[in-house]
């Protein structure tokens, strides 16, 4: 009799809820799939194909699959490490992220002015749009007057929010 209570008691606790599900914690190897948008809703990234397919973005070339990652090891915008901190698997949500926590605010003092022979002493032919790697990270030429070449070193989401549909594919795995 004292084994049929032990039983009961115990189905009756998994049933109320109160044993813990298993949620998304720091350091924890976590597969996810998103769409990332701008506050306009249309689609910059995603690891759907069907979704980048949809919305113009698809590139033939890229895998379209859940991102794996470590929970919270800084890799990501924190607003989307945060975002995934407590989720379980299969839980979907979206979450608005500013550009403090994404890719921070677009700043005047990342734009340089260098002299166009820079570019002529290392061979390289300056074009608008074009892409140079630095220390900064990679720049993009914005202007090309005359003797003079600006780049812009802010990431091209800089001063964007963000809003990103993030599911929990798995946990651990």
């Amino acid at each position: 009799m004292k084994k049929i209570i032990v039983l009961v008691l115990m189905c009756l606790v998994f049933l109320s809820g109160c044993v813990s599900q298993d949620t998304v914690q720091q350091g924890d190897n976590v597969t996810v799939d998103y769409i990332g948008r701008f506050e306009n809703g249309s689609v910059f990234d995603t690891s759907i194909e069907q979704v980048a397919v949809d919305s113009g973005i698809y590139t033939p070339a890229r895998n379209y699959e859940p991102l794996n990652l470590v929970a919270g090891d800084g890799q990501r915008i924190e607003g989307f490490d945060e975002a995934i901190m407590g989720m379980a698997v299969g839980e979907e949500k979206t979450v608005t992220i500013p550009p403090e926590k994404a890719y921070g605010n677009y700043s005047q003092d990342r734009l340089f002015e260098l002299p166009s022979e820079e570019f002529t002493n290392a061979n390289i032919t300056p074009t608008v749009g074009g892409k140079i790697p630095t220390m900064l990270g990679t720049c993009t030429i914005v202007n090309i007057s005359e003797g003079n070449v600006t780049l812009d070193c802010n990431h091209p989401l800089a001063g964007q929010t963000l809003v990103f549909t993030v599911q929990v594919v798995s946990i651990g795995d």
